[in-house]
């Protein structure tokens, strides 16, 4: 039986099942373990990881630690009353935003590559090209929040690198403007969020694109690329402050266990802080040589829970209004036993957002396309609701195709 437990209650015997931390966060070059020595649970603890899951069928039990589903489900019913706050109103339809929102990402995905391919060079960073840029994302995000990160939820393992630095802006841009923060703050947390991890350029390809666990070795290498990007960008002088901020502290976390400089509280800066929810979220929520991505709510569950220590609780609940529960671009599966893809938020239900229906989990076909808007009644369009998330790779479909009906 999987169990939640607190990290303070590990011994000798147990069997960890999973770490619930960030790939980033653990010393250890696996998730799943037997714990054999004390030296390990120290790691686990001074490493900031606060509690883990354990497999009472493989190892020593904790009888009172409520069981991984149960531990769940109160977190969700939580999650259901923090995302109640309606979302931002978009300015045009997302089958509108798509062509130039699909413009956007590909030429940012190829300003980054030039970027870090200029970074391994020793080349300053050019400014004026990532402005530019990063005001093409920022008015895409203003005329439909959900288009350009919907589309940058795919990522291929071999471009995550550089389509992650894109989502991050974008998402990091939406964040911003969903908290009120005014156009040249947000235009500045762009751009960090864009040129946040510049450093990784100096990170070996074979160490970056592992299709395995680190070695101890190589998570040292890896936990230099803030300082080693912020080093790169002091090279521009027009590069400010709140993009140098990101990128150098994008790993601390509010209990002191990130890096590189081990910072706490409050002595993290606001945007720095926010910037760490989204790195987060994306890196959760995308396919990697050495991680299979995990749906949109389920990285919003892990950011609540790990927002009790790691991350400001008012940001995490912000972020997570900000995406809501469904972004778009996210697969469901519903009660009439339809695959359906999101493609807009409803106004003050997010539980509740339209849909395009493509496929029947019955029949196992395509169906004909639809647009569903799941907060209508019977006779009016709606009359089913989400019940989970589904994986396209398990029905060998592609939602993507289907975020407009008219592209369908």
């Amino acid at each position: 039986m999987f169990k939640k437990v607190d990290s303070s209650q590990l011994k000798v015997g147990m069997y960890i099942h999973d770490l619930s931390c960030d790939w980033m966060t653990h010393p250890f070059v696996r998730n799943r373990f037997l714990l054999r020595s004390d030296e390990e649970i120290r790691k686990i603890v001074q490493a900031g990881i606060h509690d883990v899951v354990i497999d009472s069928s493989k190892g020593l039990d904790v009888q009172d630690a409520p069981t991984l589903a149960q531990a769940q489900a109160a977190t969700e019913r939580e999650l259901v009353q923090i995302v109640s706050a309606p979302p931002v109103v978009t300015r045009i339809s997302l089958g509108m935003e798509l062509a130039r929102a699909t413009q956007v990402r590909s030429q940012a995905t190829h300003l980054v590559r030039a970027v870090m391919a200029d970074a391994r060079l020793g080349k300053a960073v050019e400014l004026d090209r990532v402005q530019h840029t990063v005001q093409d994302i920022t008015e895409s995000i203003f005329r439909n929040p959900g288009a350009l990160p919907g589309l940058l939820r795919i990522k291929s393992k071999d471009d995550y690198t550089f389509l992650h630095s894109v989502s991050v802006c974008a998402l990091l841009v939406a964040f911003c403007r969903s908290r009120g923060l005014d156009a040249e703050t947000t235009h500045q947390a762009g751009l960090g969020g864009l040129l946040h991890d510049t450093g990784k350029a100096l990170v070996p390809d074979s160490v970056l694109n592992k299709p395995g666990p680190l070695t101890p070795e190589e998570f040292e290498l890896i936990k230099r690329h803030p300082r080693d990007g912020y080093d790169i960008l002091r090279q521009s002088p027009e590069v400010g402050p709140i993009p140098l901020d990101i990128t150098l502290h994008h790993h601390e976390r509010r209990d002191g266990s990130g890096y590189p400089d081990k910072l706490a509280g409050d002595a993290i800066s606001d945007l720095a802080q926010m910037a760490a929810i989204v790195d987060v979220y994306d890196a959760l929520t995308s396919d990697r040589s050495y991680h299979k991505g995990i749906a949109a709510a389920e990285a919003l569950r892990k950011i609540y829970e790990w927002s009790k220590f790691h991350f400001n609780p008012v940001f995490a609940q912000d972020f997570m209004r900000c995406v809501g529960i469904y972004p778009v671009g996210t697969m469901v599966i519903l009660e009439s036993g339809r695959l359906a893809v999101v493609i807009e938020a409803h106004a003050s239900n997010l539980l509740a957002p339209k849909v395009n229906v493509f496929f029947s989990t019955k029949s196992k076909t395509y169906i004909k396309p639809e647009t569903v808007d799941l907060s209508r009644g019977v006779g009016f369009g709606g009359a089913d609701k989400i019940v989970g998330h589904e994986s396209a790779a398990k029905w060998q479909v592609d939602p993507m195709r289907f975020l407009s009906l008219a592209d369908a």
